[in-house]
């Protein structure tokens, strides 16, 4: 999952940054509030963490601009404010989630993970194809019954082929999906990535299930 972390206060957002890739997230940084627009305008995200007090743009205007444009990604906000009118502001421009500053890290996986939850409540939330089982907010892989142990860039790819079973997911689809928008996507790391991937999840099955669509990308099923 990709997530939008606009956050002025660098080294919080590097800390919030590295704890959420360790968590499996692929993360964007925008350190204003123009900035943090333009992306979430621009990119496509599964969630948007969002600071109030932000320089250029604060985040009350951002998340106003976003939801007039119909931009519908969940957005938790970040302030240092204590005001319930404060946080009601952020309410009224459609935030979904306050956290207080400072906070724990877990506490804000746990908000994180309550709006990832709440937002695929309509979807399909654990995927299987044969005997291969995936839960996207668990991070739990199974084949055969048996668990499979996955990296976060392996879990990654394999959610977003999941989500798309049966169809192509092009190497530009999975760049965008699992890493920021800086990775060099004419590298072939993402073909190594599916290589070890299907170590894990076909080599000691008979029936293979990730597929290369030469020339396209991958698709599983």
């Amino acid at each position: 999952m990709r997530i939008l972390l606009v956050e002025d206060e660098k080294r919080l957002s590097n800390v919030v940054k590295k704890g959420l890739i360790e968590e499996g997230y692929a993360v964007d940084q925008a350190f204003d509030g123009s900035e943090g627009l333009y992306l979430a305008e621009s990119e496509t995200y599964d969630a948007i963490i969002l600071d109030v007090m932000l320089p250029k743009m604060d985040g009350i205007t951002v998340c106003r601009n976003l939801r007039q444009k119909k931009i519908s990604t969940p957005v938790l906000m970040l302030t240092a404010k204590t005001r319930v009118e404060d946080r009601v502001a952020g309410f009224d421009v459609g935030a979904d989630q306050y956290l207080g500053k400072p906070f724990a890290f877990v506490e804000l996986k746990s908000r994180l993970q309550a709006l990832l939850r709440r937002n695929l409540k309509d979807v399909e939330s654990i995927f299987e194809i044969d005997d291969l089982t995936v839960d996207p907010l668990k991070h739990i892989v199974f084949r055969d019954g048996q668990l499979i142990e996955l990296t976060p860039k392996e879990f990654a790819i394999l959610e977003l082929l999941m989500r798309h079973k049966g169809e192509v997911v092009t190497r530009t689809q999975i760049t965008e999906h699992t890493w920021d928008y800086n990775f060099d996507s004419m590298s072939n790391v993402v073909d190594v990535f599916i290589t070890t991937l299907r170590k894990k999840i076909d080599y000691k099955n008979k029936k293979k299930l990730i597929h290369t669509v030469h020339g396209v990308g991958y698709k599983i099923g």
